[in-house]
């Protein structure tokens, strides 16, 4: 063991370390490399995999909504629609209307937003509003206490035409609307949903501002 302890000895004394500086630090330096490209390559993955996850939760989000059916329905409740749903659908999904129930005042084909309420009204609760003069027999909405989004928003004692609910003979009673304007109201407000104030009617193909301006104090919203 002494003369093993005594070789080593010998050899640190005799052997020139500083030829070992040189690999030495190049090893180093491709262990740091790949240290740091391991790193960033690990960081990118994390990264893209929340990018993706947030805009999938995101799609998913906004292909449904929650609409809350009311009144004159098989099964009243709130259901998970696909966001392009109208209010026919939502009752479909309800079940259908009950043997009672009344849809003249309600716009079966309205597109339905996150959080509308659809109330389906019976014959007798229409009947006894309008004894108890909470309602004219033109005037749609007979429950005050709950909004009903399916409802249409006519004003016939203003002599208006309702743009969001009117059909294509009483668009044509407006000075200047012929049938393709007409049917372009109409079309415009089934792919892009109601109206939200008289003035969007100028998105529509066709209606020009001189148009509008003949028209706009005969129509609502």
């Amino acid at each position: 063991m002494e003369d093993f302890l005594e070789y080593l000895s010998n050899v640190f004394e005799n052997y020139d370390f500083r030829k070992l500086i040189f690999p030495t630090v190049i090893i180093l330096l491709y262990i740091i490399g790949f240290v740091y490209l391991f790193t960033l390559i690990h960081n990118n993955k994390v990264n893209n995999n929340i990018k993706v996850t947030s805009n999938d939760d995101n799609k998913k989000s906004s292909e449904f909504i929650y609409v809350d059916v009311k009144g004159s329905v098989e099964t009243p409740g709130v259901y998970k629609l696909n966001s392009d749903s109208r209010v026919i659908d939502a009752i479909e999904a309800s079940g259908g209307i009950t043997e009672d129930a009344n849809t003249r005042f309600i716009n079966l084909s309205k597109l339905l937003n996150d959080g509308d309420v659809v109330v389906v009204y019976s014959n007798t609760e229409i009947e006894n509003a309008k004894k108890d003069n909470i309602i004219y027999i033109d005037t749609p909405c007979v429950c005050e206490e709950v909004k009903n989004d399916a409802c249409y928003k006519e004003d016939s004692s203003s002599g208006k035409v309702n743009i969001n609910t009117a059909n294509i003979d009483e668009l044509k009673s407006l000075d200047g609307i012929g049938d393709a304007k007409a049917n372009a109201i109409i079309k415009y407000r089934t792919e892009n949903g109601n109206f939200k104030s008289i003035e969007d009617i100028n998105n529509v193909s066709g209606i020009s501002e001189s148009l509008y301006s003949k028209i706009k104090e005969n129509i609502t919203v």
